[in-house]
């Protein structure tokens, strides 16, 4: 495995008033958000009461060609997923949406997120009689939201009579027969937007996406974010928000600060500040806590780039373009062994020997998980001819493990929770090592309309978390 975090997945929802192509639309959504996850999709569309879908292991356009999209074309709601999985539960049975049948009607899940209490009800509902198909965490939401249908007049209001059971992190997409239905778990933890599509009538349809460049990506407008606890439902008698679960008071949430540092797109904008913008000043920061003379700041593509060039701005140093990603290399690359971790790294990238050779080099990346990688481009790096490397790191040490949906490995496995940061410099080979302090994370997005979570660096959480994370057959470790 490489030296980089995995963010678990995306979602999209589509609310239209008349029938229109919505799978055109969630295709174009999903291409948007194929960074949150390249190992499975799918599409579900609803036509006139009916779920068709789509599934499959691999990336959006692998998955899903001309003849499959057009067969799933119709209808004015649909809802889609990219995914990510945890080790060892990449089965194409776990791929999202979720579709089941129920004496109330279908319906289809996706969500993005983790529920710390997952396991606890899974097994709950297996000791009442309940059959799981998969290991996704869907599966479980799906059966807390169909568990109260049974006492319940809606689907929405089985959905929050159900978070008052289901803990953790969720930014979710229900679709039944005849209403969209988004929400995000009270301490909003992963992101969730809505949009607009206007045509020459006004309105034509809703959206709701992990993040805004979706919205971007098929001409829809930008509405707001959804607030963290709140349902939103979409239906032919308008749209209606349930806050019932929103936090009081001045509570306003807690969005996992990854977000900014490495899992959406520069150019989506959460919460009211611009992704691209909030790396610029992490970059900034990290110039004023960690100065070093250099004669050239550079980033490793692409999650580096805009923190090094807020670095080089507030610094005064150059800013250059030193490595170059090869764009075209296939999942297939990606090892795990030790033998071709290095040619791995090294396929994919590549010195600019014109921009490093002879100069003190000041390298931004976002973070360092296990350390393998980053001790390869550093090597890179001196073979194409760098006087001085000194890594800068816009996020502080992971040091603890992520209980709501991200790919961080046990304490035990994180580099920084076993060596010291002299030790980590030594190992990585780096002529110096700064990190950005939680203090400084905590800054990179000011004027967002939400607080942050800092679990992974801290060790403070939003809320309870188990111990350690799961490890027995069910494997919650990661959202689904």
């Amino acid at each position: 495995m490489l030296d980089k975090l995995r963010e678990e997945c995306g979602v999209f929802g589509i609310y239209t008033k008349e029938n229109s192509d919505v799978t055109r639309y969630a295709y174009t959504a999903l291409y948007a958000l194929q960074h949150r996850g390249q190992e499975s999709c799918g599409i579900a569309v609803n036509d006139r009461g009916i779920i068709n879908y789509k599934r499959g292991m691999g990336l959006v356009n692998e998955v899903f060609d001309k003849e499959n999209l057009e067969r799933l074309n119709g209808g004015k709601i649909a809802i889609g997923h990219v995914r990510y999985s945890a080790s060892g539960t990449v089965h194409h049975h776990n791929t999202l949406p979720l579709v089941v049948k129920h004496i109330k009607g279908p319906m289809a899940l996706s969500y993005n997120g983790n529920l710390v209490n997952a396991q606890a009800l899974r097994e709950d509902y297996e000791n009442k009689g309940a059959i799981f198909h998969t290991m996704s965490g869907a599966e479980v939401l799906a059966y807390a939201v169909t568990e109260q249908r049974l006492t319940c007049g809606s689907i929405e209001e089985s959905l929050e009579k159900a978070m008052h059971k289901i803990k953790g992190a969720y930014s979710l997409a229900i679709m039944s027969p005849k209403k969209l239905i988004v929400a995000r778990d009270p301490d909003g933890i992963r992101p969730l937007c809505l949009g607009v599509i206007r045509d020459e009538t006004g309105e034509a349809g809703y959206v709701a996406a992990s993040e805004s460049c979706a919205l971007s990506a098929m001409g829809a407008e930008f509405l707001r974010d959804v607030l963290p606890g709140e349902i939103v439902v979409f239906s032919d008698k308008g749209i209606r928000s349930i806050t019932a679960h929103c936090p009081k008071g001045d509570k306003k949430g807690s969005l996992c600060v990854f977000e900014y540092i490495y899992f959406a797109r520069p150019d989506s904008v959460i919460e009211g500040v611009s992704v691209h913008e909030a790396r610029m000043k992490a970059g900034k920061i990290l110039a004023d806590e960690h100065p070093v003379p250099a004669d050239v700041v550079i980033g490793v593509p692409d999650s580096g780039l805009d923190a090094a060039l807020g670095y080089a701005q507030h610094s005064g140093i150059p800013y250059g373009i030193g490595l170059i990603k090869n764009r075209y290399v296939g999942r297939t690359f990606i090892q795990s062994s030790q033998e071709t971790r290095e040619s791995t790294v090294k396929i994919k990238l590549s010195a600019m020997k014109s921009v490093i050779a002879g100069k003190r080099v000041i390298v931004i990346d976002d973070s360092i998980v296990r350390g393998t990688t980053m001790r390869i481009i550093i090597k890179i790096l001196r073979e194409a001819g760098a006087k001085e490397v000194h890594i800068r790191l816009s996020s502080p040490p992971f040091k603890n493990s992520c209980f709501f949906g991200t790919d961080i490995d046990s304490p035990g496995a994180l580099i920084a929770n076993r060596k010291t940061q002299e030790e980590i410099r030594k190992e990585i080979g780096a002529d110096t090592l700064g990190y950005l302090s939680i203090e400084g994370v905590e800054h990179i997005a000011e004027g967002a309309d939400c607080g942050f979570c800092t679990g992974c660096f801290s060790g403070k959480y939003p809320m309870d978390v188990p111990s350690e994370l799961p490890t027995d057959k069910f494997d919650f470790k990661l959202s689904q």
